[in-house]
């Protein structure tokens, strides 16, 4: 990894030195709609940035800046609340990414460089969710527009004035207002009763703060509504994002524990409002984190495994081993009323050394042990200081990134039974339940990862895994997603109702102790989670009992049948989801109409939930291209048929908003499979290989393409400006603003009415 010395004066007045990565840093991508880099970054913070903050970082006048958006057509400039750039800071990061240079980024967002690198590092993978590069953006400063300038702008302007003028009359609501709705606890009390039912139901917050929750109160990521709303559904506990060196003294090591009495002080106010509603605050241990090799100047005897410029704090030396343990006492001692933890211990961070190796290579103590007994051994250096502090709280031991035991082909299968052999006793085991199940899409077998709505749990892998921790004695938790997954997190939920009642049904007659229902992604108090609590009930009700009684209660009576047939649909639609872990991660399905048709390759590589580009290599992982394409336009056909029903239902029952979530979601499928065609399409035409009736072939494919991402993401903005939650997910924020779906319809006319005319002329 590339690293970058980087000395700014910061937004708050002050000169700071500190390294940030750079990665490759390849050239920025030119975005060839809008005239230049600057109307680029004027259009893409217009809703975010105040016109002050703007002109700062360009040198120019906020009126300046206020002429140039008009000067396009983008409506009256408001102020943004600050909430925009506290909640929203990572929509920021990455709508500049490939338009500013670090220090201007960091001007824009108001941070100093420390800030910056923490959250690059810290924040849910972000620096990967960016390519783990970045883009060699040159300064950026305030021109006046010349000739050729003021002739785009006016182009641009009147393409917006025809598609969207009587819709900018109406302002959208604002971003976050679901936050607001979220805040306010109804006037009856909860009962509460959601704790008393014994097994554990948790989740993440639709409306959390990733990075450090504990610092800012103010953002809280569990308001009083969604406690409530959550305790209701049948939730009963929550889980949040802590770093463990932030929310403890130090002690062996002193360079850590900064600020950790606010943290304590403020978790334990979260703690104790949580559980009014009968729900506990889990905390996720992914430790310990590896830190940069300054920290080893004074630790030398602890460096593990390297990655860039990180070490591990090597857990085979006992202090490290103490700090966990110790650490985890303090806070747990603090916080009486805390739940409890869950552990990774193989993620996509580097924590011990066996966390992204089979060999702990570069480790002088790892390396000569086995990795079975160092990951068995870090989980319980976290349930001794867990127990510690209040023996009544629970240690879930997840087994993400371990072996999968039922593939005894592995060379290393055999670690997880190994690893539960050693866990202490009372850890309860947690295994992803749809890993590993086998599917065939579009003709095409493969098996599924994890976040799969589409494909029914539970899968082989967590059969395997929950089987040996029963042997052991443990008790057991599958990891579902109930709401929505990377198939799709650009909705708070997906009506895929049927699959969802399938899986709960399934994992009843597995007889395990719990559910996790969602990463980061799928928190939203939703008829999904409604769904999910009836097979808590005794007798427990069939698939169809339960999907009658949800139906039944949020439609009424008349509508319900109707309900029921459009889940159904859907549930037949989404079955069809050409799933792979390539596609999921790297596709453009979360921003899918906000993502442009880029006229020429932009030879980037898709990132994981962050960047798709047009990189369809990735998009498609084991399909053929045309199959993928064709799977998503299968979905669309089978999503609309589902779509007719529920308007009438959702109408009749005044719950539009669930038709209009239901149709962004379609709207996303749709979008998913003209971009395929597009790219296809452009890359042939290219090329120059296709001649005569072929390439008019091309020709209209791409017509076609655009037209239809045109009506689509004019469709979108309709929906989007009526509804805050969509196009939001609390880990990677809002994957577009509605402005970003009028930018991809002059994108869509420059491509139709500028770009194709040029390369379209018949070739011999």
């Amino acid at each position: 990894m590339a690293w970058a010395v980087v000395l700014v004066l910061t937004g708050i007045g002050r000169s700071t030195t500190a390294v940030l990565p750079t990665g490759s840093s390849p050239a920025p991508i030119e975005f060839e709609h809008f005239p230049d880099r600057l109307h680029t970054f004027i259009w893409r913070n217009w809703e975010m940035v105040s016109l002050e903050r703007m002109a700062e970082v360009l040198g120019a006048t906020p009126e300046k800046v206020r002429q140039m958006g008009e000067s396009m057509g983008l409506p009256a400039h408001r102020t943004p609340p600050a909430e925009y750039q506290q909640r929203g800071y990572i929509t920021i990061i990455r709508r500049n990414w490939h338009l500013l240079p670090y220090d201007q980024l960091l001007q824009l967002l108001g941070w100093d460089t420390e800030k910056l690198a923490f959250t690059l590092r810290e924040d849910d993978f972000l620096w990967v969710k960016l390519g783990n590069l970045k883009p060699a953006c040159s300064t950026l400063r305030y021109v006046e527009p010349n000739e050729a300038v003021v002739k785009r702008c006016e182009q641009i302007k009147a393409v917006v004035s025809a598609h969207f003028a009587d819709q900018f009359a109406t302002p959208p609501v604002p971003r976050f207002d679901f936050v607001r709705e979220l805040s306010t606890a109804s006037i009856k009390a909860s009962s509460g009763s959601a704790a008393k039912q014994g097994k554990i139901r948790f989740l993440y917050s639709y409306c959390g703060v990733f990075g450090d929750p504990l610092l800012t109160p103010e953002l809280d990521p569990y308001p009083d509504g969604l406690l409530q709303r959550l305790s209701d559904l049948g939730v009963n506990g929550v889980w949040m994002h802590v770093v463990l060196r932030q929310l403890a003294p130090g002690s062996i090591f002193p360079e850590f524990g900064a600020d950790h009495e606010r943290r304590v002080e403020n978790l334990r106010r979260l703690v104790g409002r949580a559980k009014k509603y009968g729900i506990d605050i889990y905390l996720y241990m992914n430790e310990p984190r590896a830190m940069e090799a300054s920290f080893f100047k004074n630790h030398e005897g602890i460096k593990g495994v390297q990655e860039g410029n990180f070490y591990t704090m090597c857990t085979s030396a006992p202090e490290v081993r103490q700090w966990l343990t110790d650490s985890l006492t303090y806070v747990f001692k603090e916080v009486p009323g805390l739940g409890g933890v869950f552990t990774i211990s193989a993620s996509e961070n580097l924590t011990n050394c066996y966390s992204h190796s089979r060999t702990a290579a570069g480790c002088p103590r790892c390396s000569k042990r086995s990795g079975p007994e160092v990951i068995a051994e870090i989980n319980k250096a976290i349930a001794a200081g867990v127990w510690a502090g209040n023996p009544q709280a629970k240690v879930i031991v997840w087994d993400w990134g371990w072996p999968d035991a039922s593939d005894t082909k592995q060379s290393n299968a055999g670690w997880t039974e190994q690893i539960i052999n050693a866990l202490p006793d009372n850890v309860y085991l947690m295994s992803v339940s749809e890993w590993s199940k086998p599917i065939v899409r579009g003709g095409v077998a493969t098996t599924v990862g994890e976040y799969s709505m589409s494909t029914v749990g539970p899968g082989p892998r967590a059969t395997k895994h929950w089987a040996l921790a029963k042997k052991r004695g443990l008790k057991t938790l599958a990891k579902i997603q109930a709401n929505c997954t990377w198939e799709l997190s650009a909705v708070p939920y997906l009506p895929v109702m049927n699959l969802v009642a399938q899986h709960c049904a399934n994992l009843a007659d597995a007889d395990i102790d719990g559910l996790m229902l969602s990463w980061s992604v799928g928190g939203y108090p939703s008829p999904n989670l409604q769904l999910v609590r009836c097979f808590d009930a005794e007798p427990r009700p069939t698939v169809e009992q339960a999907l009658a009684k949800v139906a039944e209660a949020r439609y009424g009576p008349d509508a319900a049948p109707t309900v029921l047939k459009a889940w159904s649909k859907f549930s037949a639609a989404f079955a069809e989801y050409p799933f792979h872990g390539g596609l999921v991660y790297n596709g453009p399905m979360q921003c899918a109409p906000a993502n442009l048709l880029y006229p020429r390759p932009t030879k980037y590589h898709a990132t994981m939930v962050g960047f798709p580009y047009d990189d369809l290599d990735e998009w498609r992982a084991v399909y053929p291209a045309q199959v993928l394409a064709g799977q998503f336009e299968k979905i669309a056909t089978g999503w609309d048929e589902g779509l007719s029903l529920l308007h009438a239902a959702a109408e009749k029952a005044n719950l539009r908003e669930d038709a209009g979530l239901a149709e962004a979601a379609g709207l996303h499928f749709r979008s998913t499979a003209s971009q395929i065609r597009f790219i296809l399409a452009r890359n042939a035409l290219l090329s120059g290989s296709p001649k005569g009736k072929e390439r008019q072939a091309q020709i209209d494919s791409i017509k076609q393409a655009a037209t239809t991402e045109i009506r689509t993401a004019k469709r979108l903005y309709a929906l989007v400006c009526r509804d805050s939650r969509l196009g939001f997910e609390a880990s990677n924020h809002y994957y577009y603003l509605p402005l970003d779906l009028v930018e991809k319809v002059i994108n869509c006319d420059y491509v139709l009415n500028t770009w194709l005319p040029t390369v379209s002329v018949s070739k011999p």
